[in-house]
């Protein structure tokens, strides 16, 4: 079935280096008043998000929704009870370097206040956006080898990865998989040179919980992709013809991929 692109959302919940200035300031103290340590943390912070995925997957005529905030403020593809090290709200980063003082303690107030002002207000955003659309998809994008806070550190990562959920529990069609890794395959092919050529199904995850939650409450199928930043970046920079590349071949990926449901 093809159809307007008008008929999909895309989210990108962490292409962002900003964070409110409570939660700057939780994680800097007073540094945060020094201009040059200010800029350094957020551009760590920036770094170790999705960096330039809103540029990635925009798609003109399609529906946004983008976060305003870092993923370290709050991780808006976690479920909201999540507390795991990597979870909804994080102590350090992917590296397991701290992000707080070491004295600090998120309180149960604070922790839901942060929750409640952030990935609840995003979460209401994406079921409104939602409303209509016949796909979601949930933009990322992946360090080139396993950080150190991950199921595979140091292990290569795929060029691509899509994330179409479990065979148990897919938020998208299980009869499609192998019809939109080909078209993902195609639309991505001339990028995927070097080391990082493959077009992966659930490597290293299999489910993206935005598109879990958000499938399991509408019923409109969804899917997460992650790109290498491997791809597109070179000693902390964005590569702009690399970045212009991959949004041209992701926007022929969703237009084939809407055309799957």
């Amino acid at each position: 079935m093809s159809g307007s692109l008008s008929d999909l959302l895309i989210v990108t919940p962490h292409p962002s280096g900003q964070l409110p200035a409570d939660v700057l300031h939780d994680m800097l103290g007073d540094d945060a008043f020094d201009s040059a340590k200010r800029a350094a943390f957020l551009r760590r912070v920036f770094l170790e998000g999705d960096p330039f995925t809103d540029l990635i997957y925009l798609v003109p005529g399609a529906e946004h929704v983008q976060a305003a905030w870092s993923r370290f403020a709050v991780d808006l593809n976690r479920d909201r009870a999540d507390t795991a090290d990597n979870g909804v709200i994080k102590v350090m980063d992917f590296d397991r370097s701290p992000l707080y003082p070491a004295d600090f303690a998120l309180s149960p107030a604070a922790r839901e206040s942060r929750l409640r002002r952030l990935w609840d207000t995003f979460d209401a955003q994406v079921q409104a956006e939602l409303a209509g659309k016949r796909l979601m998809i949930v933009g990322h994008s992946m360090a080139p080898y396993g950080p150190a806070l991950s199921p595979t550190p140091g292990v290569p990562r795929p060029g691509i990865t899509l994330m179409l959920g479990s065979a148990a529990a897919p938020t998208f069609p299980r009869a499609q998989w192998d019809a939109l890794q080909a078209v993902c395959a195609e639309a991505f092919a001339p990028l995927l040179t070097g080391e990082f050529t493959r077009v992966a199904i659930g490597d290293p995850w299999d489910t993206d919980t935005l598109s879990l939650n958000h499938q399991r409450r509408t019923g409109i199928p969804a899917f997460g992709i992650e790109v290498n930043a491997g791809l597109y970046l070179r000693d902390g920079e964005g590569q702009d013809g690399a970045i212009r590349a991959l949004n041209g071949a992701f926007g022929r990926f969703a237009a084939g991929a809407l055309a799957l449901v």
